[in-house]
């Protein structure tokens, strides 16, 4: 067995470069538009709830704006959640008394190292997403309900229920872990007994405390952040069903590695067969099951998104954990070996890829040299804006002394200056349309191309574009000023392009319906 400090050492080799690859990478379009919920505060957004944000905003306000300030935070929380999930490794398994520690030392660096190792885990290690917050706090809901399971202490019931709260405030997912605990409960005998203490509907009460702020800002914005994640369902194609069920299980053997993948799958047979006389085996089993189910429900007539299951991902490593497999370690070094050649090819493009098939130039490719072009060709006091919110949050932050504005419905919900006069440059992929009422004149004026280290990555139209004054009503709320620094703005701006007072309580308005959320990059689908 290789020695504990050595896989310290390896995981300590493994934040450093992960920093470094943090600071390196152009931020891509949705952790810009993360960026602009940072500085937009509020206690829920039209695409996911605030914790995101949040991370955001304390990383900027220590590392500065740009790729260290949005990532380090999910960098260093990644590695955090280690003794975590270490110990839930040990909770959930218990060991035979004859070989206690050097059993639990052997599964808490199996588990450890088959989630590190994921390809899930080895992006959202290195680019900040909602998963990112998301994989903390579900670590530690689980740790919470494996100190839970091992000592009995009711005092982990409020802990379980702040930490799944925390992980709610993360991203929605997370009550389907949640649902699963709720389902032990009801349906185990272990679990019917906590029902008759006060120390679980203690935890119920700390979650929901938790949420709360999400809920409100949902109940006061119309229920547009919850509207659009439970709408997903209402495109239903179940003739496609079983191109969905591949897609679902081929994404997660791509971002579990192929090896991993097996591994988890082995580990849940194996906690199957323990749930019944093991209580803790019993509510991992469920806290996987539920979400499972959910996600091939999904899959029955509509595209589950790659993304959306990695929230199962600590759970499995803890299930894997028990295997004593010898195949762990190849499974391991394979995972590492994908997860390098991704950031390889990402850093320095040495395979020749089209922008299409290479989904880390489409997305970090080219933005600062992209800023610095439309810079060049933007006169003194135009504004900037483009015709998808990827693009235009980008701008935002590699173009911090220039007006640059969203103008789409999304914008509506956030607490930023809207409206905006005069002229300026409208940016938008040939593939896209904008919506041109919110201009007086709008005239094609050539094109720009986004380059990535070798090769293009996406070719935008440049208008320049004149606003109405006034612009119509009904558009003023969806017309947002992205830019932080709005007194360099104003000045820059001068008499050219001049920002208007926002609107009193925007509402909802089709921002609810928006046809694209975040990780759509330039012209892709949502992911979230």
């Amino acid at each position: 067995m290789t020695s504990l400090r050595s896989w310290g050492w390896l995981l300590g080799v493994t934040l450093v470069l992960r920093l470094v690859l943090g600071w390196y990478l152009p931020v891509s379009p949705d952790e810009a538009y993360y960026w602009v919920w940072a500085h937009a505060p509020a206690t829920g957004y039209l695409d996911h709830p605030p914790m995101v944000a949040l991370w955001i905003r304390a990383g900027c306000a220590l590392f500065g704006d740009g790729g260290a300030g949005i990532r380090w935070i999910g960098t260093m929380a990644a590695m955090a959640a280690i003794p975590f999930l270490a110990q839930a490794i040990r909770d959930f398994h218990a060991p035979s008394p004859e070989a206690v520690e050097g059993a639990a030392r052997a599964g808490m660096i199996r588990g450890v190292a088959l989630l590190q190792a994921t390809l899930a885990m080895g992006v959202n290690a290195v680019v900040m997403t909602p998963d990112t917050p998301l994989l903390f706090f579900t670590t530690l809901m689980l740790w919470a309900v494996g100190r839970l399971m091992a000592t009995g202490h009711a005092r982990w019931w409020p802990v379980c229920g702040a930490m799944l709260g925390l992980a709610f405030d993360s991203k929605y997912t997370a009550v389907l872990p949640g649902a699963g605990i709720v389902a032990w409960l009801l349906l185990h005998r272990a679990g019917r007994a906590w029902l008759r203490r006060p120390a679980p509907w203690a935890g119920a009460l700390v979650a929901v405390a938790v949420i709360s702020p999400v809920i409100w800002w949902n109940a006061t914005h119309h229920w547009a952040s919850l509207l659009r994640q439970g709408g997903r369902v209402g495109d239903w194609h179940a003739g496609r069903a079983l191109g969905f069920l591949g897609e679902l299980v081929g994404g997660q053997v791509g971002l579990a590695t192929p090896g991993i993948f097996v591994l988890f799958l082995a580990g849940v047979v194996l906690v199957t067969r323990n749930a019944r006389r093991v209580p803790a085996q019993g509510v991992l089993l469920w806290m996987i099951v539920v979400p499972t189910a959910v996600f091939v429900t999904h899959a029955l007539g509509d595209r589950v998104q790659a993304n959306w299951p990695v929230i199962l991902y600590p759970l499995l490593a803890v299930a894997a954990a028990q295997l004593t497999w010898k195949g762990w370690k190849p499974a391991v070094a394979l995972g590492g070996v994908l997860c390098a050649l991704v950031f390889i090819q990402a850093a320095f493009e040495p395979l020749s890829l089209s922008a299409h098939t290479d989904v880390m130039l489409r997305q970090v490719g080219g933005w600062p040299g992209l800023a610095d072009e439309v810079e060049g060709r933007a006169m003194p006091g135009d504004f900037v804006t483009a015709c998808d919110y990827g693009t235009a949050s980008e701008l935002a932050l590699y173009l911090p002394r220039r007006a640059v504005v969203g103008m789409e419905p999304r914008w509506a919900l956030f607490n930023l200056p809207h409206g905006i006069r005069g002229e300026g440059l409208m940016l938008c992929n040939p593939r896209r349309t904008f919506d041109r009422r919110y201009f007086a004149t709008v005239e094609p004026v050539g094109s720009i191309t986004r380059h990535g280290r070798i090769r293009d990555a996406e070719r935008l139209d440049i208008y320049r574009v004149r606003m109405n004054d006034p612009v119509p009503p009904d558009l003023l709320p969806d017309i947002a000023i992205l830019s932080r620094d709005l007194t360099a703005v104003t000045q820059a701006s001068g008499p050219r392009g001049r920002i208007q007072a926002a609107p009193s309580a925007p509402s909802c308005g089709t921002a609810c319906s928006a046809p694209e959320g975040p990780d759509d990059g330039p012209g892709g689908p949502d992911r979230h």
